[in-house]
């Protein structure tokens, strides 16, 4: 109800492990909240209609220890694992680093592998948008002011699952590549911090499922991904270190 009477003017936070880091350097321009920490109903983790249901306040340390996502989805488990230290994964949530909208978000990549489908909730109504369509460019989304992340849907995967994250060290850093992998029948293949969004790779997903040679899937990363330089990596060393992770998935 205040999200509608009032769209925009009150910011939701949960976890606040990336607020506050912005409040802290003086980056955020909001400045009213609305804390939904003591939402409970938003933390289920649960098999609705045969999909894997996991509600926006689920925790990293929640993903982690839960039979329902190791058995449906363990990439997700060990993507959360990657996430900070045990402080962050303990306050951070699902739904907050897929608000958050950074393409070297951890878990983004494993959604949009998985084509998960993100709840959108007003008072008006429920909608479910395809991940894919999530994201309309750098930290932008389409959920409307009066909208809040609810939770996500993911269907059964079929097909080996993996997941790797490069950084400057093993824990506690953002990922210089981020990339989350389903290999059978239908491959697919997700890689952050290689352009403005996560992004799927829809044309390596086709040479991969062609029986192309090595050479073939490693330009076809190349010439999918938009990589920048940054104060964490070079353009360069993205594009190859991608290529050389989707290769390793592959053996």
């Amino acid at each position: 109800m205040l999200r509608d009477e009032a769209p925009g003017s009150l910011t939701p936070m949960a976890g606040c492990t990336d607020l506050y880091v912005s409040l802290n350097f003086g980056t955020l321009n909001e400045a009213r909240f609305l804390d939904l920490w003591g939402l409970d109903a938003l933390r289920t983790i649960e098999i609705r209609d045969g999909r894997l249901a996991i509600g926006a306040l689920a925790t990293h340390t929640d993903l982690i220890r839960s039979r329902l996502v190791r058995k449906r989805l363990p990439m997700l488990a060990a993507a959360a694992r990657e996430i900070g230290g045990v402080q962050i994964q303990n306050r951070g949530t699902i739904g907050g680093n897929v608000a958050n909208a950074s393409p070297a978000g951890d878990t983004l990549p494993v959604l949009a592998a998985v084509d998960a489908v993100v709840l959108l909730q007003s008072t008006a109504e429920r909608r479910a948008v395809p991940f894919s369509a999530f994201y309309t460019g750098y930290r932008r989304t389409v959920r409307r002011p009066d909208e809040l992340i609810v939770g996500f849907e993911i269907p059964a995967v079929k097909g080996r699952q993996w997941f790797r994250k490069v950084g400057t060290r093993a824990a506690q850093a953002i990922s210089k590549v981020v990339i989350a992998g389903v290999i059978g029948r239908d491959p697919r293949i997700a890689i952050g911090s290689v352009a403005p969004t996560v992004m799927r790779l829809p044309r390596t997903e086709a040479a991969i499922a062609a029986g192309a040679s090595i050479d073939v899937i490693r330009n076809a990363v190349s010439d999918e991904i938009a990589p920048i330089d940054d104060v964490r990596s070079t353009a360069e060393y993205r594009r190859r270190v991608a290529a050389n992770l989707v290769v390793r998935m592959l053996e």
